[in-house]
């Protein structure tokens, strides 16, 4: 097995698998989540933290919550606001968050930096279109780090050629909880609230692979 990974979690659906395939890889799994003042962070964060227990996930570290505040940049952003969230029938680029990797990537890396770690893990998927996901990005972004930090870390995206249907399917054998993940950007009293763009992707990946879907949603669909 690999020594060591830190693992950039946002307690959905893609981290939460990622998180218990790199358990099996690896001897020692980092999960860190990068709180940016988003309106879905708090309910994310309540789901991460039930997850790998119930999930039975061995070799994970205590989650590690780190700051990195948008809302100076953002200003009345969707995302900082809660208004005007992109809904069902939007396409993958309505929820684009601008430098989101950048500033993520950022933080992990000097994170990684000040432990001696040498992998750092994301979930994006094949479907990602966004120019911070691609395989040059991270490659660039490892490479200037490398430089920054004198450190020798690597950015690894394991499900980049996945559909998140293939996702759930992997979910699925290692017999993960799948419906304590949280994929929702406009949460309802801390539920997935069945109408924003995320609740879509999540709903039509269940549809999709053909088995029930158990999350809790706030409004039916």
């Amino acid at each position: 097995m690999k020594r060591s990974v830190c693992v950039l979690v946002s307690g959905g659906l893609d981290s939460c698998v990622l998180l218990a395939t790199l358990a099996r890889r690896y001897r020692e799994v980092y999960p860190v989540f990068i709180r940016h003042g988003l309106v879905w962070e708090q309910a994310e964060l309540t789901h991460l933290r039930k997850f790998p227990q119930a999930a039975r996930i061995p070799r994970i570290q205590t989650l590690t919550v780190l700051e990195s505040p948008v809302r100076d940049l953002y200003g009345e952003h969707w995302s900082t606001t809660g208004r005007k969230v992109p809904g069902s029938k939007t396409p993958d680029k309505a929820v684009y968050l601008p430098g989101r990797n950048l500033l993520l990537l950022s933080k992990a890396a000097v994170f990684c930096a000040l432990r001696q770690i040498d992998t750092i893990a994301v979930g994006s998927l094949g479907h990602n279109p966004f120019p911070d996901a691609t395989p040059k990005f991270f490659r660039d972004f490892a490479k200037a780090a490398n430089e920054a930090l004198t450190s020798h870390v690597r950015i690894i995206a394991p499900f980049r050629a996945l559909t998140k249907e293939q996702v759930v399917r992997r979910g699925l054998r290692l017999k993960l909880p799948l419906h304590l993940g949280f994929s929702c950007i406009a949460p309802k009293n801390g539920l997935h609230c069945g109408r924003c763009n995320k609740c879509a992707e999540r709903q039509k990946a269940f549809r999709v692979v053909g088995v029930k879907d158990l999350t809790r949603y706030a409004t039916a669909h």
